[in-house]
């Protein structure tokens, strides 16, 4: 290791610190899936809105414009134009989106991300340097005012939008503008895309309050609607871990000096304040369906009658959830946290076991650890009736080592160090980089490989992760250019079972 270093290795080290600076540019994977885990969320959500504001239509269609069509026509042309308004500000998005592929590389077809998510150039080339940020910013606002226009003053001021795109309020006159905040600089191009499906999802939302207000006003002279109130209402509220989880929020109104008629399948309910109570016997288990009619007296004297959409309701018998609270994995070592939910079931009536270690906890928190690798089954049985007990559920978890540290030796693995830097430190030791667990490494042993300019190298071994009285004696000694190499690095984790980690290669500076 004495002596002039060859041009080959003038040039691997070079590749080196290439290697080490796109490192370091990279954004960490796991916020780029959260981006697209975002980014899908938005997309389904403008999806929904969407499908939402089309329904709107196609009962106005259905109903008002064919019972009154001189009435309902101009109501409905105005919420048409809205949804053209939004339709535009859409479809610059849409070319904004396909541009950017057009950019990069377009989308894995294994993974349905894009190949060059995390790219810092193409996003800012064709938003910022191309101006494509200003033109949408500009439609965004225009967009805003085209729809507040369509509802009228009154209207206008009692609908809160989120679409608007509006530069930051200035402090010590270093406030960006809403393009540099959104697509400046350092913005990867996964991130480009969440934001512009943000700014859909907003779009689509307007859209929505706007045709909402719009239809709404053709029953203002029907019936006198004097009594409001807030509902939220889901299709479901038992739902499977991945399902997403909807809901539609909105205002109700009616008139409370009359009682409208209510029924399911043909039998009258109870009324109170304009709210009908429809109770269902669930004694036995499966799939029902059942639809209202509402029966409303017009001020001229003819009645209404409305059907809501079919619902429906599923009745099953009790089941558990196991669930990891970090990975979907156990470490052997460590403490994992499992959930266990059961609902319908008191928690002091809930009994859980594993098949292989420990479980631990109360009220369904658990930690449970785990010795050996393979698969890990946790039972859940529960008294469903007094003195009869049932299993619910087993849960199979795969039980792994807790992955090797990285060893690091004045705060780094590999490339080049002040001299003082690295004539300061005592000691080396093991990481554990972007790991949900407290889990902890100790270096037991290694051995110090120092390389001065022009100089033999020395090799010296110790125990414990401390530099020995020699060593430092050595790393006193470096100079600029000289190579500082830890190798043979032995170190012992939660599990006891020592690991031969890599080594670490440090050029002084």
């Amino acid at each position: 290791m004495a002596g002039k270093e060859t041009t080959r290795q003038k040039m691997i080290n070079i590749m080196y610190l290439v290697l080490l600076a796109m490192l370091a540019l990279n954004v960490s994977s796991s916020i780029l899936d959260a981006f697209k885990t975002i980014n899908d969320s938005l997309t389904a959500s403008a999806a929904n809105v969407g499908n939402s504001v089309q329904q709107l239509f196609t009962a106005f269609e259905q109903t008002r414009l064919k019972e009154s069509p001189e009435r309902a026509a101009p109501i409905y042309q105005k919420a048409k134009a809205a949804q053209k308004v939004s339709a535009g500000l859409n479809d610059l998005i849409t070319q904004i989106k396909n541009e950017l592929v057009n950019q990069s590389s377009g989308y894995d077809e294994l993974t349905g991300d894009l190949k060059e998510r995390d790219n810092l150039d193409i996003g800012y080339n064709v938003m910022i340097n191309k101006k494509r940020a200003k033109a949408l910013k500009e439609k965004i606002n225009d967009t805003r005012e085209k729809l507040k226009l369509l509802l009228g003053k009154e209207d206008s001021s009692a609908v809160s939008f989120t679409l608007s795109a509006n530069d930051p309020v200035k402090h010590n006159g270093n406030a960006k503008t809403w393009e540099e905040l959104n697509f400046g600089e350092g913005v990867p191009l996964t991130a480009d895309f969440t934001i512009l499906s943000k700014i859909q999802a907003d779009n689509k939302n307007a859209e929505s309050e706007v045709v909402k207000k719009i239809l709404g006003k053709m029953d203002r002279a029907i019936v006198n609607l004097d009594k409001f109130e807030a509902v939220a209402v889901a299709p479901t509220s038992y739902l499977i871990q991945g399902q997403p989880y909807k809901a539609q929020v909105f205002l109700t109104a009616y008139d409370s000096r009359s009682t409208p008629q209510m029924e399911v399948g043909g039998s009258p309910i109870s009324v109170t304040d304009g709210r009908g109570v429809y109770n269902a016997s669930t004694s036995k288990e499966g799939v029902f369906s059942w639809k209202g009619t509402i029966k409303v007296k017009q001020t001229d004297g003819s009645i209404k009658t409305y059907t809501t959409p079919e619902q429906q309701y599923m009745v099953a018998r009790p089941s558990a959830v196991v669930s990891p609270d970090k990975m979907n994995v156990f470490y052997i070592g460590v403490d994992n946290p499992v959930s266990v939910s059961v609902p319908g079931i008191p928690s002091k009536n809930i009994r859980i076991g594993i098949s292989a270690g420990t479980l631990s906890g109360t009220s369904g928190k658990y930690v449970a650890r785990v010795n050996t690798p393979g698969m890990v089954t946790v039972t859940v049985s529960a008294e469903i009736f007094p003195g009869k007990t049932e299993v619910l559920s087993r849960t199979q978890f795969r039980a792994k080592r807790v992955p090797d540290p990285i060893a690091k030796f004045s705060g780094r693995s590999g490339g080049g160090v002040p001299t003082v830097a690295l004539k300061a430190q005592d000691a080396i030791y093991a990481t554990l980089d972007n790991f949900d667990f407290d889990a902890r490494f100790k270096i037991t042993r290694f051995s110090l490989i120092i390389a001065n300019p022009r100089e033999s190298a020395s090799v010296q071994v110790t125990s414990g992760n401390a530099l020995s009285n020699e060593m430092q004696a050595s790393l006193s000694s470096i100079k600029p250019g000289s190579h500082v190499i830890f190798d043979n690095i032995i170190a012992v984790g939660p599990d006891g079972a020592p690991r031969q980690l890599a080594p670490v290669a440090l050029t002084a500076n």
